[in-house]
């Protein structure tokens, strides 16, 4: 994909004409990261920082990587976010992720850029980047049951959408426990826990303190 197709403050408007459910898309990602203990979050596809910005509204103390292989992009996250904890990198989406560990991996509209086998290998990964107790979400175009919810625009040359089903294939192949938590026609949310969520184990620890 060419990273420099898209102009930052033109996609903030293209985005919401072409998915007009684009914020509620943000929202239910931002909504699916709950509950959990998180020091540092990794932003895979970060563009301008929407996703970024609404995750740290519920984790204002993390600290968080973003990786998008658009320098102009990262260029206008780094300008919305403003946070010196906050670390900027050029990565495209095929290259390993960043080292890590993370608490809380997300990504919106961004991995169905990956083919299948791409996005196996991702899941994968990531699966290796996070903590015990970690989460990824996953909030993205997906090839939905029915034809007639297709109603997101892609381009072939750059847009190969895969089925959640296959997907929360992928995903509990590399070892995630995996659902679907939101879905609108051809618009998707996944959650895929790395193992017993953290809280679980905090709750555990203060019962036998009693």
């Amino acid at each position: 994909m060419d990273p420099d197709r898209w102009d930052p403050e033109a996609y903030r408007d293209f985005i919401r004409t072409e998915i007009p459910e684009y914020d509620r898309l943000q929202d239910e990602l931002a909504t699916a990261t709950r509950g959990l203990v998180v020091g540092s979050i990794l932003d895979l596809g970060v563009g301008t920082g929407e996703t970024a910005r609404r995750v740290l509204d519920e984790y204002p103390n993390a600290r968080v990587v973003a990786v998008d292989e658009s320098r102009a992009m990262l260029a206008a996250a780094e300008q919305a976010l403003d946070r010196p904890s906050a670390r900027f990198e050029l990565r495209r989406l095929e290259d390993p992720p960043p080292p890590g560990p993370f608490d809380l991996v997300v990504s919106a509209l961004a991995v169905h850029h990956l083919d299948e086998a791409g996005k196996a290998r991702l899941f994968a990964q990531l699966h290796d980047r996070l903590r015990p107790g970690g989460r990824f979400v996953l909030a993205d175009v997906v090839l939905p049951e029915r034809a007639e919810d297709a109603v997101t625009p892609t381009d072939p040359t750059y847009d190969r959408p895969s089925a959640a089903a296959a997907q929360l294939a992928w995903l509990r192949a590399a070892g995630f426990v995996a659902s679907i938590v939101w879905r609108d026609r051809d618009l998707a949310v996944l959650v895929a826990d790395r193992g017993e969520p953290r809280r679980h184990a905090v709750d555990t620890a203060a019962r036998a303190r009693r």
